[in-house]
């Protein structure tokens, strides 16, 4: 693959992560989009559960296996290094896509808030969920994190320096502020229907347990330092005394 492609490749996958991104939003929020989590054929409860089950299984297998730092090893044999990230968020879209196409709602209420002021600050609250997200990538750097710059890198020539720790802004106080967003974006609803419920709760899971995978893995590269930082920062809620 030449330098050109490489880098037409990332920003291709860039762009679809953007559309999964635009489209998780308006799924879980009732946006405009063609099918949201209260949307869809009406199946059998056990059958939708088992599908929607595997459908968020793929997504975390994806997500976490593609990860870790010995497939990366093992991958990098097969792709180039310059667009092993970019591949990894072009697979974690499509897997995204093929979530909301093929889910299947249970439309039961679990919760209903009408009250318009209550109803208005929840719906504040998925927005700032998401406002979060998009924050904390640029506080550490959202074009490493979905595989630009290493395509940039890589066209350029420049090998990419070790992995620097850096505690900017919100990772202060909270190691994973991403994932504190997306626990608040897909819990904060008016309206909770089994199938949202099902979603919030599984991918909170599957949170919890990823983020036990990536410290894992990040105190193998920086050692003491993170185990300092673990115990001056939350995991997921905030804890205000800064970073040393």
């Amino acid at each position: 693959m030449s330098h050109a492609a490489r880098i037409l490749y990332a920003f291709v996958s860039y762009a679809i992560f953007i559309v999964s991104f635009l489209y998780a939003i308006g799924f879980l929020g009732g946006g405009p989009v063609p099918k949201t989590v209260d949307d869809g054929p009406i199946v059998e409860p056990w059958l939708a559960v088992m599908v929607d089950v595997a459908l968020l299984t793929v997504f975390a297998l994806q997500h976490s296996v593609m990860a870790r730092p010995r497939f990366k090893a093992w991958w990098t044999r097969l792709i180039p290094k310059p667009i092993e990230r970019s591949t990894y968020v072009l697979l974690a879209s499509l897997a995204l896509l093929l979530l909301f196409w093929q889910w299947r709602p249970l439309p039961s209420i679990v919760w209903s808030v009408s009250e318009p002021v209550a109803a208005s600050l929840i719906t504040g609250l998925y927005w700032i969920g998401w406002l979060v997200v998009v924050a904390s990538t640029f506080m550490i750097s959202h074009f490493d994190l979905f595989g630009l710059k290493q395509a940039i890198q890589g066209w350029q020539a420049r090998a990419r320096g070790d992995a620097a720790f850096t505690t900017p802004f919100l990772y202060k106080h909270v190691r994973h502020p991403i994932y504190l967003g997306f626990v608040i974006a897909f819990w904060a609803t008016p309206t909770m229907t089994v199938g949202h419920l099902l979603f919030a709760a599984v991918t909170t899971a599957y949170i919890l347990v990823g983020i036990q995978l990536e410290e894992r893995d990040l105190v193998t590269v920086f050692g003491d330092r993170y185990i300092r930082y673990r115990r001056e920062a939350g995991m997921l809620l905030p804890r205000f005394r800064g970073a040393r």
